[in-house]
């Protein structure tokens, strides 16, 4: 009898905190859309998502989220760059080459680098990478896109390598038994069969680090600047999505203006690429599962 009252108390937190989930993300939701319609009540969706100017804390306002998603842009693409092949290769070296005790002593090591604070990131970017960098580039700015998005590449690069490492170690032992079997080398076995079956493993902590990439503040409203120019550059200075709401949410805008009601506007705009990516994700993870299995 109390067996079955403590599995029902189980049960009954389980659920609780997946409702509380539930709740949560739906208030955030109803907040995001609250909030915009005001802006979009002054400013057309049009001008919103094809304007190349954004200058609402200017005189002279303009409303175009172009030059703030090209920011984000930039540094995201310049973090997964990095990210992706070398948390790959260190995913595939210590599941298939790293003996037990390397494995064991390394990966704690590098999870260190995700435990440290992103400011630190961000005055790193600033203050070692830009000088080092001007060294190959002369004509880099001071804030720019391409020191902000190789250290979030570093950054992340732990988020790739242990859940990809995770992927690989969750593929059946008969594949790579399979493949020696046949005469394949170890490299061989690791790239054309044990990274085949374990991508969708490999596609969601690519797609977990992009979205990490994406949400980033402090590195990018550090290193990267506040100056929403519309570019692709990566050596100038930009302005990523989330800098914007920090830069507005210091408290120099008044409440309820319209400078004051673009945070809710960027932050719904975040959130639908961020809901869209994530879908992409599940889209590529069924297919590659589809494939495989």
């Amino acid at each position: 009898m109390l067996r079955k009252w403590k599995t029902k108390i189980i049960e009954s937190l389980l659920a609780l905190s997946a409702w509380l989930t539930i709740f949560t993300t739906a208030g955030i939701i109803i907040i995001l859309f609250s909030e915009s319609s005001g802006f979009f009540r002054d400013v057309t969706l049009t001008e919103f998502l094809t304007g190349k100017e954004w200058t609402p804390l200017f005189e002279q306002k303009k409303f175009g989220i172009l030059p703030l998603f090209t920011g984000t842009l930039v540094t995201s693409v310049v973090a997964i760059l990095l990210a992706l092949p070398v948390g790959l290769t260190i995913a595939v070296y210590l599941s298939e080459y790293a003996s037990l005790q390397f494995r064991n002593a390394i990966k704690p090591l590098l999870e260190v680098l995700a435990a440290i604070p992103t400011v630190v990131y961000g005055f790193f970017a600033l203050t070692v990478l830009t000088p080092f960098l001007k060294n190959f580039f002369p004509e880099i700015s001071g804030f720019n896109g391409l020191s902000a998005g190789l250290v979030m590449g570093i950054m992340i690069i732990p988020m790739i390598s242990s859940l990809s490492e995770d992927a690989l170690h969750a593929v059946p032992v008969s594949l790579k038994e399979g493949a020696y079997g046949l005469g394949a080398t170890r490299f061989q076995t690791a790239f054309k069969v044990l990274v085949p079956a374990a991508s969708s493993g490999i596609i969601v902590s690519v797609i977990l680090a992009i979205s990490r990439a994406i949400g980033e503040t402090m590195i990018v409203a550090i290193a990267a600047g506040q100056q929403p120019v519309l570019t692709l550059n990566p050596l100038k200075a930009m302005e990523t999505i989330t800098a914007y709401i920090v830069q507005v949410s210091l408290g120099d805008v008044p409440h309820g203006s319209v400078e004051y009601k673009t945070i809710f506007a960027v932050a719904l705009f975040l959130f639908i690429l961020t809901f869209i990516l994530n879908n992409i994700s599940f889209y590529v993870i069924r297919k590659f599962k589809n494939k495989y299995e």
